[in-house]
């Protein structure tokens, strides 16, 4: 039986003492509030189904995303990004606020705002998938069973069509006079083996066999371990390149500093609308056109499935056409 009774202006406090079951209480701003809420677990605690919801009423939004942080994130490839994202979900109001008490509707009104703000579809799906991760991991690991996950209950931003952009007619060569070493032997790589600018990064020689033509790639962005093979081209860039001390094969080359350096590069070839991951899309499209199957390419690339794929492919028409005779 739910015994409720008013505590200052402005709660309400709830008990549902039940025999066979632990007593349950909870505080809310008015009573049909708490009324709704004895309702629900007398109802649960009578079919059978009750989980106590105890530790996830205890456990604010902020202090799970601390437990969060210890414990989940620094598995993860891109730990100092999901920190970043962490801190300012932290700051939010809502993280005051209990595991129990999120609802769908309070995640929606998150998403608003953030789009509202001006950050993009991309950002504010990143930022929803955090929270997401969180309740699955807290339903599963952390014995909040009792709880429902509020990002499933709503409607994802909607992300922009994924970018299509390929090289034009002689935008390679311009690039390539354009491009110093080490940025040359760069661009000229991630074209011949669709590899990230991260996986170039990591490269190391003793990875590398130049005999039977493959890379070993260790460090990839899912984790597992790739064999790239080499193609003729790509072997030649990779003899002309000298062989530093550090074993790596790009010792200088930072995350930001490719990043600069390859605009520094589109600036004085005269090539507008190209970011550097469009040529692992190039690489991509030219296995296909190649005559490689998907499986092929997949072992290449290491695309983990078909969607991911197709949105990394984009042959030209006037290819396919000359194939259809």
């Amino acid at each position: 039986m739910a015994t409720i009774r008013k505590r200052g202006a402005y709660q309400w406090q709830v008990q549902v003492r039940k025999k066979g079951f632990p007593t349950q209480s909870n505080t809310f701003e008015s009573r049909a509030e708490a009324e709704a809420w004895a309702r629900e677990i007398e109802g649960e605690m009578d079919r059978g189904i009750f989980v106590s919801r105890a530790e996830a009423e205890r456990t604010s939004l902020g202090e799970a995303l601390e437990r969060y942080l210890r414990e989940v994130t620094p598995a993860k490839k891109s730990a100092k990004q999901e920190e970043r994202r962490i801190r300012r979900w932290m700051t939010h109001p809502l993280a005051l606020r209990s595991l129990a008490s999120i609802r769908g509707a309070d995640i929606a009104t998150f998403r608003d705002e953030r789009l509202a703000q001006g950050r993009s579809p991309i950002t504010v799906n990143n930022d929803l998938i955090v929270i997401s991760h969180l309740f699955t991991v807290a339903v599963k690991e952390w014995g909040m069973e009792s709880l429902r996950n509020p990002v499933s209950a709503i409607r994802k931003p909607k992300l922009p069509r994924g970018r299509d952009r390929r090289l034009e007619e002689d935008e390679e060569t311009r690039l390539l006079e354009a491009a110093e070493s080490p940025y040359r032997e760069a661009i000229a790589l991630a074209i011949e083996t669709g590899m990230r600018a991260g996986e170039l990064r990591s490269l190391e020689w003793r990875n590398i066999n130049l005999r039977v033509r493959t890379a070993i790639l260790d460090d990839t962005k899912n984790g597992e371990r790739r064999v790239v093979p080499l193609s003729s081209r790509a072997v030649e860039v990779l003899r002309e390149l000298p062989r530093r001390a550090d074993g790596f094969v790009f010792p200088t080359m930072t995350a930001d500093g490719l990043s600069q350096g390859f605009r520094r590069v589109c600036r004085r070839a005269g090539v507008e609308g190209l970011r550097f991951h469009d040529l692992r899309h190039e690489a991509t499209s030219r296995f296909f056109e190649l005559g490689l199957n998907p499986m092929e390419v997949a072992a290449i690339t290491g695309h983990k499935t078909l969607i991911m794929l197709q949105r990394y492919t984009h042959l030209r028409a006037e290819n396919l056409a000359a194939k259809l005779g």
